[in-house]
């Protein structure tokens, strides 16, 4: 018997849904734009259970006639383009004729549009690819398109939605994208009912403020460079307001959002020498250039694209941030009379302030006073014989991506993960160590020199502090003595409001206080007099990039994100009784030689390496 047949037309448009329609999210991506391309000035997005239940976008554009309205439901329909030719001039956000057929094979749609020229308009209605009905309506110019219980008919698809937060996050972020690429379009934005945005026709330079907060007014630098291959134009921000997180980057072809780590490098290059290290500037830039040198027809999502010369958007780029930096005289001025050879460029020491948990004796970090191990115990130090020809771990250890041990393969790091149970704390009081740049720490061992970075240690040490207090919901907290005000983005205060049990186990106290507001009243005591408020707003903003970038559970995640912040401001002078401490929480630890993140935290230097960095070819 012959065994191959032609799928139905509605299990093909569920497959190809697959593609285009992951989540809430892409429908809102795809209506948006379509809203775009018809050339609305005023687009309404109304959404309900973070888009599980309705996503509803409504303008004022042209509208569509009787028969387009049922044609634009067909697979392959589209009024963008019509030969192959018009692959390479293509202008407008949609062009594949995919995504109204692939979002009606999963949802109840119903649709009302109105032509101007139309004395009435007409209401269609699909239910997973079966056409429904079709009457005419009376209606305003425009389309109104509900799409109505997402995935109802594709139950294994909706169970892997994720909370109606991350859901509604994803959902603002590609919100965002839409109205930064388009300010002369006006928005609004509903949730539950309850409005998100109302964003007035704006110049980029008012559409950013009105996105982000009155904050980003006094940190827009802009950029413009005008070519005969690519037109640059946008704001970056000034280094002063880099972010240690990712997330405020928006690159823009075309006014089509797209991801480009290529380019991304040439933004952060012309910030070199301007921001301190592991920060990220903002920036929303739009390229304009000839459709004939990019291709966008790579993927459904349409965010990924290929130029025909790279190198020459790079450069150009670079160019004309690098000149938005020098004419708004952001770079900072060279000091010559400091030491320039040994100056610590990337992060400067904290001002001395009182003693805060990291010295407290019984504080949620630990105890720093007089540690004694049992007899049982050996000396650590031991444990670093022969080490240095143990196939030379240090320079081929494989990247991590959690402190856990079951992360490393014995085949490629068998000698010191078999070691990781011997690592135990110092019999010795006090460890003869040494202090260099507020940054580093030296000690010798038999074999050589060990050297530790200060702040991966703490990394590591916070890292599993938090995780355990997360686990016992036992963080210590400080209650402030004057409660702050944080505004977040509508997509952060959902993150708040979603993880509000896990933050307060980590010693964060807070109330919601408004619209997206919150109110700051304790923070974690190890965090000492720190302002609160910014401390809660980098822990969710690192546990949104975590959570783009990283496949990490909640716990693992906050954990993460705290350590990786408070251990930030462990780079300070420290006196022999800390460093001791410090050296001995570490070997406490289950992982002493990496960070949760794959970051080395120590190295040693055999003496045979020492000699031939002084004498041999690799000399001074």
């Amino acid at each position: 018997m012959d065994i191959i047949h032609l799928l139905s037309d509605n299990i093909a448009n569920q497959i190809a849904a697959g593609e285009v329609v992951q989540r809430p999210a892409s429908v809102v991506k795809e209506l948006l734009e379509n809203a775009i391309d018809a050339k609305s000035s005023m687009v309404k997005l109304i959404i309900k259970d973070s888009g599980k239940t309705l996503v509803q976008v409504i303008d004022n554009g042209v509208g569509m006639s009787v028969t387009d309205c049922r044609m634009s439901f067909e697979r392959h329909a589209t009024s963008k383009i019509s030969t192959s030719e018009d692959l390479f001039a293509i202008r407008t956000m949609g062009f594949r004729g995919e995504a109204l057929a692939s979002i009606a094979a999963v949802a109840q749609v119903e649709v009302r549009t109105r032509r101007e020229e139309d004395e009435l308009g007409t209401s269609l209605s699909i239910e997973g690819s079966e056409f429904k009905g079709q009457e005419p309506v009376s209606t305003p110019v425009g389309t109104n398109l509900m799409v109505k219980n997402l995935f109802y008919n594709v139950p294994a698809r909706r169970k892997f939605l994720k909370t109606n937060p991350v859901e509604m996050k994803h959902i603002l972020d590609e919100f965002q994208r839409v109205a930064l690429a388009h300010p002369e379009v006006g928005f609004e934005v509903y949730h539950n009912d309850i409005e998100l945005y109302k964003l007035p026709e704006a110049k980029l330079a008012k559409r950013i403020v009105d996105v982000f907060g009155k904050n980003y007014r006094q940190q827009l630098a802009a950029c413009e460079e005008n070519t005969s291959y690519v037109n640059i134009s946008g704001y970056v921000g000034k280094p002063e307001a880099a972010k240690k997180t990712r997330g405020d980057q928006y690159f823009f072809i075309n006014h089509r959002f797209i991801k480009s780590p290529y380019l991304h490098h040439a933004i952060t290059g012309a910030f070199e020498g301007t921001i301190p290290d592991g920060h990220h500037p903002f920036y929303v830039l739009n390229i304009e250039i000839d459709p004939s040198h990019v291709d966008i027809n790579i993927h459904p999502q349409k965010t990924e694209i290929k130029f025909d010369d790279e190198k020459a958007v790079y450069s150009i780029l670079r160019s004309a941030v690098r000149q938005a930096i020098g004419v708004y005289n952001l770079t900072p001025s060279i000091d010559f009379e400091s030491d320039i050879n040994f100056a610590n460029l990337t992060s400067q020491p904290l001002p001395e302030k009182r003693p805060t948990a990291f010295q407290q004796s019984g504080s949620a970090i630990g105890n720093f006073e007089n540690k004694k191990s049992s007899a049982a115990n050996s000396d650590w130090k031991k444990l670093y014989e022969g080490l240095e020809s143990a196939a030379n771990f240090q320079r081929s250890a494989p990247q991590v991506s959690m402190g856990s041990k079951a992360n490393f393969s014995t085949s490629d790091y068998t000698e010191p993960v078999k070691q990781q149970s011997e690592f135990v704390k110092p019999e010795t009081e006090e460890v003869d160590a040494v202090q260099i740049h507020q940054k580093y720490l030296v000690l010798q061992v038999k074999s050589g020199m060990l050297l530790i970075d200060q702040k991966a240690a703490w990394e590591r040490i916070l890292f599993e502090q938090y995780e355990k207090n997360l686990a016992n919901k036992s963080g210590a907290s400080q209650q402030l003595l004057f409660q702050k005000t944080l505004n977040l983005k509508p997509e952060e205060f959902a993150l708040a409001e979603e993880l509000k049990e896990e933050i307060h186990a980590l010693g964060f106290g807070f109330e919601v206080f408004g619209k997206n507001s919150l109110i700051i009243n304790g923070i974690p005591a190890e965090l000492g007099d720190e302002e609160g408020a910014a401390a809660l707003h980098d822990l969710i903003s690192q546990f949104k990039e975590n959570q783009t970038d990283l496949k990490l559970d909640k716990t693992q995640n906050l954990a993460r994100s705290l350590a990786k912040r408070t251990a930030a401001r462990s780079v300070k002078k420290m006196d022999k009784h800390e460093i001791s401490s410090l050296i001995n929480r570490l070997f406490e630890s289950s992982m002493p030689t990496y960070t949760p993140g794959g970051q080395k935290i120590m190295k040693i230097i055999p003496l045979e390496e020492i000699a031939e960095l002084i004498s041999g070819s690799g000399g001074f």
